[in-house]
């Protein structure tokens, strides 16, 4: 099974994600956050437990704690987490909100609304 972390601000979007999910009966173990702190707390519980990194964690570019940005610089600098698979999602489809996110550390920018589907075919490749 899948294990997928998705970070964003909104809950519409955590909303439509969770309710996606469910909806395709994905085969996939979500873990929805609204802020970028959640999500790297919850991924430090994981690594003290002994427990795998997620497959893949997907952070909305712009929130207004910190960035997806600021949380993919921080898991790359992070030993731990330097080889998780890490994604930038946004509504924006401007070169430089994609560049500045690979540039970053994300291995893929991923724009909203999000196709779980599709993303979690593209792992198991």
């Amino acid at each position: 099974m899948t294990t997928l972390f998705y970070v964003d601000d909104s809950k519409d979007d955590l909303f439509y994600v969770d309710y996606m999910s469910k909806k395709q009966q994905l085969d996939v173990d979500l873990f929805c956050f609204s802020t970028a702190e959640m999500a790297l707390e919850a991924l430090e519980t994981r690594a003290a437990e002994g427990k795998t990194s997620p497959d893949l964690l997907v952070a909305d570019l712009y929130m207004p704690l910190d960035s997806g940005i600021v949380l993919i610089t921080r898991l790359r600098l992070d030993d731990r987490f330097k080889a998780m698979r890490l994604a930038i999602c946004s509504g924006s489809d401007a070169a430089e909100d994609r560049a500045r996110s690979l540039d970053a550390g994300a291995d893929v920018y991923l724009e909203k609304p999000l196709d779980l589907a599709a993303i979690i075919l593209n792992l198991e490749m």
